[in-house]
């Protein structure tokens, strides 16, 4: 399986860093600076890869509400902060420009990421409206660019919002690997930090025809074990951070804690 080459273990933890907000995002305030966001995705950045996770995914998390289509302005942002985190990162590591799947191959192409995760595929709705993706386009951006060895990690459900003709899971995921060649799919909660339902995760791990299968969401110190018995990794932000709470950075003892549980289920392996 590609995730244990490319992550060096089985069942890989990819850690969320959520990246503050940026100029022109609605969150940035007048006592905001790039310096500022830099340190602090440098800070949690070293805590996570401290803490001992296999992967980092760097996303604009606070850019909230996130954009259709994303401005230039929070590309070249994002392009600085990975450009100055490249000396300290030390696991291989992703980008995410939330809601923009070819902005965010952009970004991989010029930052030298090893995997983009993101809704590349359905129709869907929700607060931002309706949003139609365009997977031909993006794959054919992705080979415009030379990204052959680029992973794309999948969301199969979009958190917070719904499809608009919803359809049997196992339909999707026929259509989706055979049409559509993801790398990985990723099945989410009701939003971020929320758990996933493990019986979800059960359902597509099942129709997945051999492609990994990530818990998107929610998992924490206590269900990780549960969740990687039946999966093949995970993607974790929330938990990692003060509290467990979204708006927090990084807690590093609630890494090693998490990691802790890892461990242990991995040498049950």
């Amino acid at each position: 399986m590609w995730t244990e080459e490319l992550f060096g273990v089985k069942k890989p933890i990819i850690a969320l860093l959520h990246l503050r907000a940026m100029p022109g995002d609605p969150l940035y305030t007048k006592e905001d600076t790039m310096e500022k966001v830099v340190e602090t995705a440098r800070y949690e950045l070293n805590a996570l890869q401290d803490g001992g996770v296999d992967g980092v995914l760097i996303a604009n998390e606070f850019s909230l509400p996130y954009q259709k289509q994303v401005s230039y302005v929070t590309v070249g942002a994002m392009g600085r902060i990975v450009g100055e985190l490249k000396r300290d990162i030390k696991i291989p590591f992703g980008v995410n420009i939330v809601s923009n799947p070819i902005a965010s191959i952009d970004l991989a192409a010029a930052t030298g990421a090893n995997f983009v995760r993101s809704t590349f595929t359905g129709a869907y709705m929700g607060e931002s409206g309706i949003t139609d993706t365009n997977i031909a386009e993006t794959l054919r951006r992705k080979k415009a660019l030379g990204l052959d060895d680029l992973k794309l990690l999948y969301k199969v459900n979009p958190e917070s919002d719904a499809y608009l003709a919803e359809r049997p899971m196992k339909k999707i995921l026929h259509s989706l690997i055979f049409h559509c060649f993801p790398d990985a799919l990723c099945v989410s909660g009701t939003s971020a930090g929320e758990e996933t339902n493990s019986s979800l995760i059960e359902e597509v791990r099942a129709a997945s025809e051999g492609v990994p299968v990530f818990c998107n969401t929610g998992c924490t110190a206590a269900n990780v074990k549960e969740k990687l018995a039946i999966s093949d990794g995970a993607c974790v932000g929330t938990a990692f951070k003060v509290d467990g709470k979204f708006a927090n950075i990084v807690d590093p003892e609630r890494v090693k804690v998490f990691m802790q549980q890892v461990y242990e289920y991995r040498a049950t392996l």
